[in-house]
């Protein structure tokens, strides 16, 4: 269960100092205490603080046990922010203690106002640091063109758009299937323009009503309609400096159209059920998996609204125009699903390989990816085969080895060398997908000596 305070611990050898302190702070923040070394050792291990408070010196070892303590502490995962107190405050013990690694130092007797806004600060900053590994690690991962792979001439157009218009203030608007990957479009134009080091902020039009759509784009003031208990805060607000994307705006009510248009001309906005004019300076990306030029014709999107979005165009291609990529995504899936359900790393079969190329993946990359997590989880052999893969994969490509015409049923009369023989052909044959060379490799044999025993024992194609 989430803690829904922050926690302090109070490391103090004297009884009364840490159990006012505790009594001072325990309104704002959750509250430990602990007497000695051992004490806030231990209770960490039972409960991780966002904070430690800690003396100088404790009853123990030396003089400085505090700075051990610190020293410690900062070596653990995730370390608590650290202050130190004393009452034997200078300026060398306040610069010693923060090259330990101590966020800030007070004296006693503590100023417990001084203190809680330290307190307060400190945990703000760590939040922004927080945020910044994280985005640094999102950069990482999935936001730059690495994220995106392909080398397909389609997709090297799409590439070369996307460095051309990221380091502008251009409204792009992404076009595709559903599935193509217009959201890691979005996400590497973020990344490679000005604007990297501020937010990304997605909302998925489709998902919400009118009503919830125009809160949450531009938010609400309390009491502006039933259930707006409080004041929301909206995403052109949050995105403000960095980039705002919102997929399948095709799905955008009229009214909200409007006001969108008037951010895009004016930069400017009111909170719903407000008249306060909200300045934003947001770079924003749309992505739709329906023709915008075809809803104009039809009167179902704004003309103007659609010319203002459409300013840099980039349409992503279905997977089933560049299966030239599918082998490279292939091999980023596989280890990427290995990783996550930690599972060995294992390569396709060529039939498992040659049942991907053949199928039209209406879903597109993203399909593949989950395909391909099907298989990794379901696979027990050294390789992952055509029969780990899905059903829908499977079943729409025929399987070569239902055209051979042999008789694999079971014999009821004693030894048949021949039946025995064709029965595990036909075994073979099946299990490699048809493939002549896999079935060979699978019972030992050469091609051309399999290729003269299905003539011999009149195992033929249908």
């Amino acid at each position: 269960m989430a803690r829904s305070r922050p926690t302090v611990l109070i490391v103090d050898d004297e009884k009364n100092t840490r159990e006012g302190l505790r009594d001072a702070l325990e309104d704002d923040f959750e509250v430990y205490v602990a007497g000695d070394i051992d004490g806030a050792l231990a209770s960490l291990d039972a409960e991780a603080a966002d904070v430690m408070l800690t003396d100088l010196r404790l009853t123990g070892s030396g003089a400085d046990d505090g700075m051990q303590l610190i020293e410690q502490v900062l070596k653990r995962p995730k370390p608590p922010v650290c202050i130190m107190m004393t009452a034997y405050g200078s300026v060398d013990t306040a610069v010693e203690a923060m090259k330990r690694g101590a966020y800030d130092f007070v004296t006693k007797p503590v100023n417990i106002d001084r203190l809680e806004m330290l307190i307060r600060r400190a945990l703000r900053e760590r939040e922004t640091l927080r945020e910044n590994v994280e985005l640094k690690e999102r950069v990482q991962r999935n936001d730059s063109l690495d994220a995106m792979i392909g080398r397909s001439p389609a997709m090297v157009e799409v590439f070369d758009t996307v460095k051309q218009v990221a380091p502008s203030r251009a409204t792009v608007l992404i076009q595709g299937e559903s599935g193509t990957g217009k959201e890691l479009a979005a996400h590497a134009i973020h990344h490679l323009s000005p604007r990297a080091g501020k937010k990304f902020v997605a909302v998925h039009c489709m998902a919400l009503s009118p009503q919830l759509l125009e809160s949450e784009l531009f938010g609400h003031e309390r009491g502006a309609f039933t259930g707006a208990t409080e004041k929301r805060i909206g995403r052109f607000e949050q995105a403000n400096g960095g980039t705002l994307f919102l997929d399948e705006i095709g799905e955008i009510d009229p009214a909200v159209q409007v006001k969108i248009l008037r951010v895009l001309g004016e930069r400017t906005f009111e909170r719903v059920g407000g008249n306060q004019t909200i300045q934003t300076d947001v770079r924003l990306v749309a992505a739709t998996n329906k023709d915008l030029a075809k809803l104009v014709a039809e009167g179902k999107f704004r003309d103007d609204l659609f010319f203002r979005l459409n300013v840099v165009p980039i349409t992503l291609p279905p997977l089933r125009t560049r299966k030239e990529d599918i082998p490279l995504l292939v091999q980023a899936f596989l280890k990427e699903s290995a990783r996550e359900n930690e599972k060995p790393f294992r390569e396709l079969t060529p039939e498992a390989m040659a049942c991907i190329l053949d199928y039209d993946w209406p879903g597109n990359v993203r399909e593949l990816r989950t395909a391909i997590e099907h298989g990794v989880v379901m696979c027990s052999t050294p390789r992952i085969g055509v029969r780990d893969l899905p059903a829908a994969v499977r079943a729409a490509v025929p399987a070569p080895f239902d055209n051979y015409a042999a008789d694999a049923a079971p014999r009821p009369d004693a030894l048949d060398l021949h039946h025995a023989e064709r029965v595990l052909i036909f075994r073979a044959l099946e299990e490699s997908g048809g493939n002549r060379s896999a079935a060979a490799e699978r019972l030992g044999i050469s091609r051309r000596t399999l290729h003269r025993r299905l003539k011999e024992l009149n195992i033929t194609k249908r």
